[in-house]
């Protein structure tokens, strides 16, 4: 398994840390890790767009879901038969809106080590295609300012308020108020998810201060690309007139 990490993950993203390092003038590692966090995004686009479009679906349905409740509210079994027929009808998969980040977990993983062992410039040749010229070592500095080897705090709140961003474009619409006592779950679930919108910025920060910041950056670059495509995508759908859930009403 390890090895097949290294092969399949590590290795093709350091040569391509490396390259771009060679290729991008002034040899800025910050650009460095801006590019490789585009061409990362470009290669994960079709996953996070389905993701996005169906958290957006779920979104959308839960007025739907809270007539359900309020349909059946004693019987928990045709309740869920009724909310699968309804995301079947929808073409809505919950699941999928999880599958970006199990990628993106190992990719995150694969990136510390190639920034750690890049950034203090070991392993250089071991690692390295016989095709990508050695740059014998690898300056830290990014615009001549951050040491991307070492943690930075303003590079970790700039992470939290990117993270913060990406949660208010995707916060849910407040549960239907017709709904009665099928929309108490919903109201929970809405309350739940106000708090992680603040709880996840200030992990962010926390576990930012505690990682180098060029995974630190490499982080904000990636959520404000994906808060870019969150936003590209809700207007694509708005214009083509999918957008026809009203909030606080039940949608039959």
């Amino acid at each position: 398994m390890i090895t097949l990490f290294h092969v399949a993950l590590y290795q093709p993203i350091f040569n391509m840390f490396v390259f771009l390092y060679n290729v991008i003038p002034g040899h800025d590692v910050g650009l460095v890790i801006l590019a490789i966090t585009i061409l990362v995004r470009l290669v994960l686009y079709p996953l996070t767009s389905s993701s996005i479009k169906s958290q957006r679906a779920l979104q959308d349905l839960q007025p739907k879901m809270a007539a359900i409740k309020l349909q059946y509210p004693d019987d928990k079994q045709k309740q869920t038969q009724a909310i699968m027929e309804m995301y079947k009808a929808n073409k809505v998969n919950p699941m999928a809106s999880c599958l970006p980040m199990l990628i993106q977990l190992p990719i995150l993983i694969a990136l510390y080590k190639v920034l750690q062992d890049g950034l203090h410039s070991k392993n250089l040749t071991d690692s390295l295609y016989s095709f990508i010229a050695n740059p014998g070592s690898i300056n830290q500095i990014s615009l001549g300012i951050f040491n991307l080897a070492q943690p930075n705090y303003v590079l970790a709140v700039l992470a939290g308020l990117a993270q913060f961003w990406q949660a208010k474009t995707l916060s849910r619409k407040n549960p239907p108020t017709q709904a009665g006592e099928g929309s108490k779950d919903e109201a929970m679930l809405s309350m739940m998810n106000k708090q992680m919108l603040y709880f996840m910025p200030v992990m962010t920060v926390l576990i930012g201060l505690n990682l180098p910041a060029g995974l630190t950056l490499y982080w904000f670059f990636g959520t404000v690309l994906m808060v870019l495509q969150q936003i590209w995508l809700s207007r694509a759908v708005k214009n083509d007139g999918n957008n026809n859930v009203i909030e606080g009403q039940i949608v039959k």
